[in-house]
């Protein structure tokens, strides 16, 4: 959520930067009703003096002038009118900010589209096959490790079995990458729920911007999580933390659940985009000071894995237009896969500034005696399932229609060679 005080000192700027994002925004009514809600509660707290005032006088007087008691209940019957009238000036402002993104950070490159981002490096070089790569569908089915109409059978299109030492392959990779996160770059591991309140969505930004995309238990009013991200932003809702504290690295795996609305076409192919997929989730907690290089530590970090599977990959920072909702700043990491022929985006590794946190309500105190201040919260992937095992299966294969298992994840799998 962006500061309203913000909006109200410096409009002008506050619309430059959304405008880069490609869009426009409700400014104008935001300070309209910024003015109504301001004038309600101001004249709110005027009738409240006047009526302490008024009560103080009575409590003075032995007998109590009907005038005093008549003009005490008029002022409380208009108090009551203008809480109501603030209660809603203040909901209608709220529902408002909330529909407003992220600002960018000034060092975002501006653009509309996919075609502005900037590949800020890159790692390893594709191999050169002697035959012809095969996608992982077709790998996957040959192996009989993917089964395709089996989730189809079971839950319909966008769903699939991984069978046998597909499905290991997938618990080893997520072993081994929170094992990484744990022992290398110090996260504490935690482990979160997969369904979270109606509160906690709105915290994280998913609410109500993406309602259309998540799966929801109506009954309860649970919200089955898109990402990690979003119980990991409310770990500390509403606390005050501590300077020396900061930053706070939490690694989660937890599966993901989104209502992709796709289109027809090559992309729909094989297990890349699916309604339920599995993730390692890298989050950071930190001071507004610091977010900035805690940023390109999460993209290291991510990055680390897919050196460590040996895989090629290419770093490339958003331009404005194709930032989240939440982001201030993001680099997407890709791995390239050879059968599909394209970079996978295995990683979005975002500083959402103090967005999420005054959302949330996390503030942290800066030194003693020293006023809260919202904190600063980044998230990504480290890294985001089936897209590495679609990496690893398609680098890795070889010309008999088998698949080599990385040198790193042999000791989480019980195969030596390949399968």
């Amino acid at each position: 959520m962006i500061d309203i005080r913000l909006i109200r000192e410096n409009p002008d700027l506050v619309r430059r930067e959304l405008e880069k994002r490609g869009d426009t925004f409700a400014l104008d009514e935001i300070l309209e009703l910024d003015v109504r809600y301001r004038g309600f509660l101001r004249h709110s707290e005027e009738l409240r003096a006047q009526h302490n005032e008024t009560s103080k006088q009575l409590g003075m007087k032995k007998e109590k002038p009907p005038g005093l008691i008549a003009e005490m209940r008029l002022v409380g019957e208009q108090i009551s009118a203008l809480q109501q009238q603030t209660r809603e000036a203040r909901a209608a402002l709220d529902a408002l900010l909330l529909e407003l993104p992220n600002m960018p950070h000034s060092g975002v490159p501006v653009g509309r589209s996919e075609s502005d981002n900037v590949v800020v490096r890159t790692w390893g070089t594709p191999k050169e096959f002697a035959f012809e790569p095969l996608p992982h569908w077709e790998l996957g089915e040959k192996l009989g490790i993917i089964d395709f109409q089996q989730g189809v059978k079971l839950s319909g299109s966008r769903f699939y079995v991984l069978k046998g030492l597909g499905a290991q392959l997938q618990r080893a990779l997520i072993s081994f990458m929170v094992d990484v996160h744990v022992r290398e770059h110090g996260y504490r591991e935690v482990y979160v729920p997969a369904m979270v309140r109606r509160e906690c969505m709105v915290s994280s930004g998913n609410l109500p911007k993406f309602g259309d995309n998540l799966y929801r238990d109506e009954q309860d009013d649970f919200w089955f999580i898109p990402t990690a991200e979003v119980p990991l932003t409310n770990l500390h809702r509403e606390e005050i933390l501590k300077l020396e504290d900061l930053p706070l690295n939490y690694v989660a795996y937890t599966p993901c659940f989104r209502r992709e609305q796709l289109a027809a076409g090559s992309d729909t192919r094989g297990i890349k985009r699916g309604h339920q997929f599995e993730k390692v989730e890298l989050y950071k907690v930190t001071d507004p000071q610091s977010s900035d290089s805690e940023l390109e530590n999460l993209v290291a970090d991510a990055e680390a894995i897919c050196r460590k599977v040996a895989i090629p990959y290419r770093v490339a920072q958003l331009c404005t237009g194709e930032l989240g909702f939440a982001a201030h700043k993001t680099y997407d990491i890709e791995m390239w896969a050879p059968g599909c022929g394209e970079w996978l985006e295995v990683s979005s590794c975002s500083n959402c500034s103090d967005f999420q946190a005054r959302r949330a309500g996390i503030r942290y105190r800066p030194g003693r005696g020293a006023g809260t201040q919202f904190v600063h919260t980044l998230n990504g992937s480290g890294l985001a399932l089936p897209r590495v095992v679609i990496a690893v299966l398609e680098n890795y294969q070889q010309a008999d229609g088998t698949v080599l298992v990385p040198e790193v994840l042999k000791p989480y799998l019980q195969v030596q060679s390949g399968c």
